[in-house]
């Protein structure tokens, strides 16, 4: 049985260049993320990161100067690693006729997988509801 949980999420923009990534991972240091996530966006590059505690990473990110936006509409789930695991979650939210904007999974290891996906904020709520969100 996967464990979903509602998470907000923060993202920033920098520059798609060697390094970018590495400087705003090394300026979080000392931060626990339970996910990081970054791909192209227009001209620059897109990091998303959800942070174990948000305000140690605010305040880790206001002294290295990047600039924020929190975002709604993220699931982090977890559970044990199976044929399927992420064919059922995907399959109550289209029952649910919600639409997944995006979605990163991986298998964990030790028999694990784990999970981000996103919805629009206005299908937040719902999304939950169908995925039995904490």
């Amino acid at each position: 049985m996967a464990t979903v949980k509602k998470v907000n999420y923060f993202v920033t923009s920098v520059p798609n260049k060697p390094g970018a990534a590495a400087h705003a991972l090394n300026a979080l240091r000392g931060v626990n993320l339970l996910v990081f996530t970054g791909f192209p966006s227009g001209r620059g590059a897109q990091l998303d990161f959800v942070p174990q505690n948000s305000a140690a990473f605010k305040a880790a990110a206001k002294r290295a100067k990047l600039k924020l936006r929190v975002k709604q509409g993220g699931f982090l789930i977890q559970g044990g690693d199976r044929a399927g695991a992420i064919a059922r979650i995907m399959s109550r939210l289209a029952a649910a006729k919600i639409n997944v904007t995006a979605i990163d999974a991986v298998c964990a290891g030790g028999g694990r997988f784990g999970a981000i996906l996103w919805v629009k904020p206005k299908d937040a709520a719902r999304a939950g509801k169908a995925l039995g969100a904490r």
